[in-house]
């Protein structure tokens, strides 16, 4: 193991404790965990501002 893996581990260790029981949202048979929904949410407000962002264009206005 790598330097910065054990010490990104000691980190992370540190910020999150990951020794209880996760998080889930009931919604009838969907049964998601509240770590998962927030990486669904944040690559939903990412896919809708890859959207909305415009592209630059080159040449000038259009």
């Amino acid at each position: 193991m790598s330097v910065i893996a054990a010490v990104s581990q000691f980190v992370l260790g540190a910020l999150f404790d990951l020794n209880r029981p996760g998080h889930y949202v009931h919604w009838g048979f969907i049964q998601l965990s509240v770590a998962n929904l927030v990486v669904i949410g944040i690559m939903i407000v990412l896919f809708v501002a890859a959207i909305l962002i415009p592209y630059r264009r080159e040449g000038g206005d259009r």
